[in-house]
């Protein structure tokens, strides 16, 4: 396969996945050549991201904007994923679309859903690093479990910091703050 077809199939399938009729509220992704569609998040996962986007909307740099649910693109790699929060420069405005170049990306923060953990837990965790994504946060209510993922490099995260609910997760820059998690809730049992 020659650098320029795995491009052309990721505009092939990216094609594909936006001509589909989702209900509302589902949203896609690519990963190699696979489309991964998901539901619309419950209010236990729209309450964890309120708590986890406010602490780090207190920290963000000034040329740095959040966004939800917004497309994280990787062509060369064939990779398109959609995080529930991410922070991304100021100046993607500029690119107009519906895309973002997912190497702008500073973090990309997901809450784990019930129905399809492997998606954020594995899938992700080999994705984002290939993508550029220099830190991943996984938030998992199923477990009342937080990872961070830094130091992408060679296709892999080389650093993993691990905790749990009511432990403070030492965010690097360009945030540089520990993210209190005492208030994030499990989802029932």
């Amino acid at each position: 396969m020659t650098e320029f077809q795995v491009p052309e199939r990721h505009a092939q399938l990216l094609a594909y996945a936006q001509s589909l009729a989702l209900p509302s509220g589902w949203k896609i992704e690519i990963s190699g050549d696979e489309i991964i569609m998901t539901a619309g998040p419950s209010v236990i996962h729209q309450r964890n991201l309120l708590i986890v986007r406010e602490q780090f909307d207190a920290h963000r740099p000034a040329d740095l904007m959040p966004s939800e649910n917004t497309d994280l693109a990787s062509p060369n790699t064939g990779k398109l994923r959609n995080p529930a929060l991410t922070y991304i420069p100021l100046s993607v405005v500029e690119l107009g679309g519906n895309e973002v170049p997912a190497e702008l990306a500073e973090i990309a923060v997901e809450i784990v859903p019930p129905s399809n953990p492997e998606n954020d837990l594995v899938g992700k965790v080999r994705d984002h690093p290939l993508m550029g994504i220099p830190l991943y946060l996984v938030i998992d209510p199923r477990e009342g479990s937080l990872t961070l993922h830094s130091e992408p490099g060679g296709g892999v995260y080389h650093r993993r910091w691990s905790g749990r609910f009511g432990d403070r997760v030492p965010v690097p820059e360009p945030f540089a703050f520990e993210l209190t998690t005492g208030e994030l809730i499990r989802y029932p049992v």
